[in-house]
């Protein structure tokens, strides 16, 4: 299972962030434990300057505005 966070203070971006990956993972058959971070010092933390802010296994993939599907399907490796 992949475990995803979703960086960010709750925004639509966020929410589509969020429904992209869910979208990918399921088309693909990939589990995914989402998990959505508002809070400012984590995301900071995280290296995050620009919200949305995905990060995939611990791994920052993504910051700032919404990823092409396409992308989020091949760090979800689908």
């Amino acid at each position: 299972m992949k475990q995803v966070k979703v960086l960010g203070p709750g925004c639509k971006r966020c929410e589509a962030l969020a429904a992209m990956v869910k979208a990918a993972a399921d088309k693909a058959g990939v589990e995914v434990a989402i998990e959505k971070v508002t809070d400012y010092a984590e995301i900071a933390k995280a290296g995050v300057a620009s919200t949305p802010g995905l990060v995939i296994d611990g791994k920052l993939v993504h910051a700032g505005g919404l990823p092409k599907p396409e992308s989020v399907s091949g760090w979800l490796g689908a």
